[in-house]
């Protein structure tokens, strides 16, 4: 099953899940962040990635996360959806009711638990499974830091050519294999960073747009950098990569979900805490999120 292909050029925040005190979803907090983020410069946001926590939630909890996102978010803004399952058929399933909850693409991750077995045929009869059965856009989602799967650029390459793969969130950060597969991907297929910390050189080699955790508190920096590359002020788009280094490692290697929602908290949005097994940051690791912001030019709530 095929769908039109979407337009993907531009800034997504892969959002955070608020969870109250003993686990529970806040779903009034998930609609006070999504007003806010309404206001800010982004073409949509990505519910149920590593950031929101998915591998943590129920399949029922994943479908009502999405579900009141889209009813919670502006019209015209994109909401794509985390349907990534470690089996095929799974995938498939949760594909179609995200579909059901109003979301208007899908963002699939690699499969990794048998990852000395994810070869590249195994990948592809996966993605093209998923997509020939799915009635939703599908972005493949490689995040190799967490996965231990690194997806190949011949792969994206190869499946760039189903009508039903709208493009690859790739967070690997290897410019590199970026720079191949927007060059030797079909017309259409869009590359996008999925991190702020590259957002730049992705752009240079032909990236149309970022997820990235960042996005969540600094959407309108992001944005910044991507009018200032799209007009040809290299420096200042420079410029604003380079401050915003520090501030995307807090939110992402250095102290990944918790570190995010700690920022949230600190920008005036809601973070709260993360859902157990993950736990809230220290009062010290605290304060380095914050000096972090700071640097970083990140306006605190």
């Amino acid at each position: 099953m095929s769908a039109p292909r979407l337009d993907l050029a531009g800034i997504f925040p892969p959002i955070p899940t608020p969870f109250g005190p003993a686990g529970e979803i806040l779903f009034d907090r998930l609609g006070e962040n999504l007003a806010r983020w309404d206001a800010e410069p982004m073409v949509g946001v990505v519910a149920g990635g590593s950031n929101g926590e998915f591998p943590l939630l129920s399949l029922e909890e994943r479908v009502e996360v999405v579900r009141q996102v889209r009813r919670r978010t502006a019209a015209g803004r994109l909401v794509i959806a985390g349907s990534g399952m470690e089996s095929t058929a799974a995938t498939i399933s949760l594909s179609r009711a995200m579909a059901d909850a109003g979301a208007d693409a899908v963002i699939v991750v690699t499969p990794s638990y048998y990852k000395a077995r994810m070869t590249p045929a195994a990948l592809i009869a996966h993605y093209t499974a998923v997509a020939d059965r799915s009635a939703l856009p599908l972005v493949i989602y490689n995040v190799p830091a967490n996965t231990g799967v690194d997806l190949p650029a011949e792969v994206a390459i190869e499946l760039s050519r189903h009508p039903n793969i709208a493009g690859i969130k790739d967070s690997g950060g290897d410019v590199v294999k970026l720079a191949r597969m927007a060059a030797e991907a079909a017309e259409g297929f869009q590359v996008l960073a999925g991190s702020a910390g590259f957002f730049l050189p992705a752009l240079a080699v032909g990236a149309v747009g970022v997820v990235a955790a960042l996005a969540n508190l600094a959407a309108a920096e992001l944005n910044d950098l991507l009018l200032r590359f799209r007009s040809g002020d290299a420096e200042e788009a420079r410029q604003i990569q380079a401050r915003l280094v520090e501030a995307n490692a807090a939110v992402t290697s250095r102290f990944g979900v918790p570190g995010l929602k700690c920022a949230m908290d600190l920008t005036g949005r809601y973070g709260g805490p993360p859902r157990l097994p993950l736990l809230r940051l220290g009062e010290a690791e605290v304060g380095q999120v914050r000096e972090s912001l700071e640097r970083s030019g990140i306006q605190l709530g």
